[in-house]
């Protein structure tokens, strides 16, 4: 199984380095379609060696490190060459190789525009490169390599946004480049304290350690170091500026691989790292980690509440179709951007509790939000590339988009989507936040219950302002008049290879909202085993 997890690396790596060679003919448009055929092949083979890695896992032991390799790659710094799984990092991998692949699928029909020549050789090879850090992200159990991994990803998703986004697609690639740089370099200085006071960097003996060796103070700037870079990444408020213009600037398969794996990136982080390496930080921290957890749930669902009510020149024009262009403000991709920053705030409660229950809750919610949001983007990328914008005012106009009535595959789709993610029992995003919720409740030993039951109450609040924005959302998009004028004279509905793109995550999202056990059961021992010095 090592070698699997080594193959899952590398041959997506082999795939971008092969975009740079002259091997797809003189042809511009024969070799795009060449490299964007050779994306999906190679998405493809990873999503089933992931499938293969998650079959021939040892599911009764998943607190257990697994698949690994472990070889002096630095001798002199102490780096090692590490790779393993266990049940916190399993279903994140396989989410990650599910919704590359699928945008690999989404790419080959519908490719983003870009600028110069050759636009999908230079996309392929810099969606590979993305998968490569994504996955090994995941994988590594060294902090230098968790550091290197987490580089890896920012270049090609800046030119990914720079390249091949829309509006202010430079602005918007510049600052996420600057944020999440920032937050890298203040990371790698905990890492490097954790490193040189431990005389090693290898995750696994530094969580089998339990912090011992550091001392309180060391642990208390480690954490904060940590959690400061981790958080950028997350984001947490008020480190999220940088994800809105990202999300509305970027791609529809960019939106969906930053929302689906790169925000998890962070919080898989703070799980790794934190709460088994420098335990006694983190719980100094914890407190604060909630407190600002629960204003993120509280701001990202007033600011989607703002986005999604209609603007006053569309009211004023409530007997009328609002003319092509009105309001600009509701942009619904920026909607989910700020609804992101929500979710990702259960995560973090979550996490900031130190129990099983609240840890357990926040990977759920991770997975959740990964499968709902993606096909959120997905949904609304379509929508735009129907109607030429996703400005809600202008979509909606004086009575609704009425996409059950003109799309109404994409409008059920859309529908389903939204009361997902506002946490609908029986479906995947209910979980996590029920789950976070419960460990704010009751959180660890040493932190104080009232302080973590005023940040469950808060969250709580956030689930409700959650449905009502949604609601809304559903109904300026959804509902309305197919008899009234539209922006645009016909809106197709789902088209085939935006089904095979899309069935997946909202199946996934009915299973995993009927069967949490799926998941549960592999990441409860493995958070055990973390929280207890594993």
């Amino acid at each position: 199984m090592n070698a699997v997890l080594i193959a899952l690396l590398v041959l997506p790596l082999l795939g971008a380095a092969l975009t740079l060679a002259p091997v797809f003919g003189p042809d511009q448009a024969v070799a795009g379609r060449r490299a964007l055929r050779l994306n999906s092949v190679l998405t493809g083979a990873v999503l089933l060696l992931s499938v293969v890695l998650a079959a021939g896992f040892d599911h009764g032991a998943p607190a257990r490190m697994q698949a690994t390799t472990d070889l002096d790659w630095i001798p002199a710094l102490h780096v090692r060459f590490h790779l393993g799984v266990d049940g916190v990092s399993l279903p994140l991998i396989v989410l990650t190789a599910l919704l590359t692949f699928l945008c690999a699928l989404y790419s080959e029909k519908r490719l983003p525009d870009g600028e110069g020549v050759p636009s999908a050789q230079a996309f392929v090879g810099l969606f590979l490169l993305l998968e490569v850090g994504m996955l090994a992200t995941f994988a590594v159990l060294d902090l230098i390599l968790f550091f290197l991994s987490f580089e890896i990803v920012l270049i090609p998703m800046y030119f990914l946004i720079a390249r091949w986004g829309s509006g202010a697609r430079t602005p918007a690639a510049n600052r996420f480049i600057l944020y999440t740089l920032l937050g890298s370099a203040v990371m790698l200085l905990g890492f490097l304290l954790i490193g040189s006071k431990a005389g090693t960097f290898d995750m696994q003996a530094l969580a089998a350690g339990h912090g011992n060796g550091l001392s309180h103070t060391t642990q208390v700037v480690a954490a904060l170091a940590i959690m400061v870079g981790l958080a950028v990444k997350a984001p947490a408020w008020p480190l999220h500026s940088w994800l809105p213009d990202a999300h509305t600037a970027a791609p529809t398969v960019g939106s969906v691989l930053l929302a689906g794996v790169l925000l998890k990136m962070g919080t898989y982080g703070l799980v790794r790292v934190l709460l088994p390496v420098v335990p006694d930080g983190t719980a100094t921290l914890a407190p604060y980690l909630g407190a600002f957890a629960a204003v993120g749930i509280v701001y990202g669902s007033l600011a989607c509440l703002a986005l999604a009510l209609p603007s006053p020149a569309t009211t004023l024009l409530s007997k009328r179709s609002a003319p092509s262009g009105s309001g600009a403000k509701g942009d619904l991709k920026r909607l989910i951007a700020y609804s992101s920053v929500g979710h990702m705030g259960f995560v973090l409660l979550g996490i900031a509790s130190l129990t099983p229950v609240g840890v357990n809750g926040a990977l759920f919610a991770n997975i959740a939000h990964g499968l709902i949001t993606g096909l959120l983007f997905f949904l609304v990328g379509a929508v735009k590339d129907r109607y030429g914008t996703a400005d809600l005012d202008t979509l909606s106009g004086a009575t609704g988009a009425a996409l059950y009535g003109r799309a109404p595959r994409i409008g059920a789709l859309l529908a389903f989507a939204a009361v997902a993610s506002l946490g609908l029992p029986g479906l995947a995003g209910f979980w996590g936040e029920l789950l976070a919720m419960f460990g704010a409740f009751d959180p660890a030993a040493g932190l104080s219950r009232p302080a973590f039951v005023t940040y469950m109450v808060l969250a709580g609040l956030g689930t409700l302002l959650t449905a009502a924005y949604l609601l809304i959302v559903v109904k300026r998009v959804c509902m309305g008049d197919p008899e009234q004028p539209a922006p645009v004279a016909e809106v197709p509905d789902l088209r085939p290879y935006e089904a095979v793109s899309w069935t997946p995550l909202a199946a996934l999202t009915l299973v995993a909202g009927l069967w949490p056990a799926l998941l549960l059961g592999l990441s409860d021992p493995a958070v055990k085993h973390l929280l207890g010095g594993g």
